[in-house]
């Protein structure tokens, strides 16, 4: 999704909707799901203002539930309202990416780490298809369902563990950090190696290989701060 500015709606096709974290929901909560995708991929930009008939042209919908989910993006702090135009994309800060990637570090990795040993093959094996749907967007260069698969694929592998709320922490972080550097990434070819590491970490998994595990997280997770990160 190429980045709008207030004025004249794009002419280009609606994608569909995603469902992040593959969770059942609502039309809004689809509309507000596919915007924060765009956002965290980079395609909103950070200070950009963006109205809801423009968003609404590029998604295919109603103005309606495009302003209700930018009012839900709002409250997690995601974007600011601006009386009159619409709403600006909020930026991070080099010191809120360190604190949001140390405390996923914290989580996230301990956590697979223990998956390697509790974890049953079945549940393992049901997320490779969204790692492959993962290394498609990248070769395909889809950056918006790029960020779908692979929230979809971490947010599923953290569920494993059985701590729904560990999930909803992590999958917070997951948005307010965001991916700007999507984009750099991709054209320094460096995005399908980031891509497969999926792959690598589920056989790792399926291997019961503890430091394999957390070799490949601990790896993975840099990329969210040395890599996508970047401005």
């Amino acid at each position: 999704m190429a980045a709008q500015r207030t004025g004249a709606p794009s002419t280009a096709a609606a994608p569909a909707l995603p469902t992040l974290g593959g969770k059942k929901s609502s039309y809004r909560e689809r509309v507000a799901d596919a915007l924060r995708a765009a956002l965290i991929a980079g395609e909103l930009l950070p200070g950009e203002v963006y109205s809801a008939p423009t968003l609404a042209a590029r998604f295919g919908v109603s103005a309606t539930p495009v302003r209700e989910a930018m009012l839900d993006l709002v409250k997690e702090g995601l974007v600011d309202t601006v009386p009159n135009k619409g709403f600006r994309v909020t930026a991070v800060s080099e010191k809120q990416l360190d604190e949001y990637t140390h405390i996923r570090a914290l989580i996230e990795i301990p956590t697979v780490v223990e998956l390697a040993r509790t974890a049953d093959e079945v549940s393992l094996q049901a997320l490779r298809p969204a790692a492959r749907e993962i290394v498609q967007a990248a070769v395909s260069g889809d950056l918006i369902a790029y960020v779908e698969a692979d929230t979809r694929f971490h947010l599923g592998l953290l569920a494993l563990a059985g701590n729904a709320h560990l999930v909803e922490v992590v999958g917070d972080l997951r948005k307010r950090s965001r991916l700007y550097g999507l984009t750099a990434l991709m054209e320094a070819g460096r995005l399908l190696a980031s891509a497969e590491e999926h792959l690598e970490l589920l056989d790792a998994l399926t291997a019961r290989d503890e430091k394999a595990v957390r070799e490949v997280m601990t790896r993975h997770l840099g990329h969210v701060r040395g890599l996508w990160a970047a401005k």
